[in-house]
């Protein structure tokens, strides 16, 4: 074979197997496990970080310089101030309203005569016509206050089952546990949205003799559940009846005859009134425990009605001192309106909420930043706990 043949036999065979050994596939190298991670130790001084959505509603009724319902406001036209600095606002709008009807109907002919004036009957009518002027789209709930606290109907937008829950279980005891209802109401609107919750009161606000719960603790539990409360208050037209009421009645009354002149006491010839006296008369006298109860029943009602205002003010509520059963009735459209008003402002605290201390309370400020529109607000919240 000649040289050149060969020496070009050699190399093909050479590429040959240079490209079958580069077609075989190469071993992959197993990766070395790597080291587990070794878990940080519990610190037992680490506190669970406190999870809060940090944006505060506020309710603010928006009237126009004649009282009137103002549907135009915006955003640029309401100063809101928290603790003094002012907020950035993020929103206004209308939501829902959540109305919560605490009815008191105990204690009537326990506190004497003018407990009486509270009638079961009369805080059902008045009830009832707040309930046909809410504004469609409402919750209501009722709860019953007297011996004890009972839910007659629970959250509902059915109108018609809050009148026929009114008229077929609203009933009056004896005995007043006001305050418990309070409280019940307080604990009621815990799963409402914020910003829409309502509570009406129409009540007195008197609790008889042995209650468990003290009335300024209830009311503080009710300012702490951030709802505006509307109060229609018994205590002027209770204080009205019981202010004509005498301790003393006499009919026909005068002297009785003497036993210094007997004759002309009584000589039916003399003209009346100069020498002869009647020998009639009607006397009637309250009894001493009643006129007891009656002046401690009073002197609750002007302690209640104080405690009352206060409230309503806090909370941005109306408070209303009908003096009689017609202005109560009528005044039962002021507080759906007042409810039907309301917008919900929104605003992210510039002082995080996560940062307060355990039932920390805010002042708060709204004014308005257009002529001739005027601003209802609450006075301040307390900060939610987690």
């Amino acid at each position: 074979m000649p040289l050149t043949r060969y020496l070009f036999l050699v190399l093909a065979i050479a590429l040959l197997g240079s490209y079958a050994s580069a077609q075989q596939p190469k071993p992959v190298a197993s990766p070395t496990p790597a080291a587990s991670p070794t878990p940080r130790p519990y610190d037992e001084d680490e506190k669970p970080v406190r999870v809060f959505t940090e944006e505060v509603r506020l309710p603010i009724v928006a009237l126009d310089s004649y009282g009137h319902f103002d549907p135009t406001l915006v955003v640029d036209d309401v100063l809101v101030l928290e603790d003094g600095v002012p907020q950035q606002i993020r929103s206004i709008r209308h939501i829902p309203a959540n109305v919560l009807l605490v009815l008191d109907t105990g204690g009537g002919d326990s506190l004497g005569v003018g407990g009486a004036s509270k009638s079961t009957n009369l805080t059902r009518t008045v009830a009832a016509d707040l309930v046909r002027q809410l504004p469609q789209g409402s919750w209501i709930e009722i709860l019953q206050a007297n011996s004890s606290s009972q839910v007659l109907q629970s959250w509902t937008k059915d109108k018609d089952a809050v009148l026929e829950a009114l008229r077929k279980k609203l009933v009056g005891t004896k005995r007043a546990r006001f305050s418990e209802a309070v409280v019940t109401a307080s604990q009621q609107l815990k799963d409402r949205p914020e910003g829409s919750r309502h509570v009406v009161l129409i009540t007195d606000g008197v609790d008889s003799p042995g209650g468990k719960v003290d009335r300024a603790e209830a009311m503080k539990q009710l300012v702490a559940a951030r709802a505006t409360v509307h109060i229609i208050s018994y205590t002027e037209f209770v204080r009205q009846k019981t202010d004509n009421k005498t301790t003393d009645v006499t009919v026909g009354g005068g002297p009785r005859p003497t036993s210094t002149d007997p004759i002309r006491s009584t000589d039916p010839t003399q003209p009346p009134g100069q020498t002869r006296s009647p020998a009639f008369g009607i006397g009637i006298r309250f009894d001493p425990a009643m006129r007891k109860a009656r002046k401690a029943y009073e002197n609750e009602v002007r302690k209640s009605q104080q405690v009352l205002q206060e409230v309503a003010q806090e909370t941005g509520g109306k408070m209303l001192l009908p003096l009689n059963s017609e202005q109560m009735i009528a005044q039962a459209g002021e507080v759906a309106q007042a409810i039907g008003s309301e917008y919900v402002v929104t605003y992210r605290p510039k002082r995080p909420l996560a940062e307060a201390q355990p039932g920390e309370y805010r002042k708060l400020e709204v004014a308005s930043r257009r002529v001739g529109l005027n601003l209802q607000a609450r006075r301040g919240y307390v900060v939610p706990t987690p």
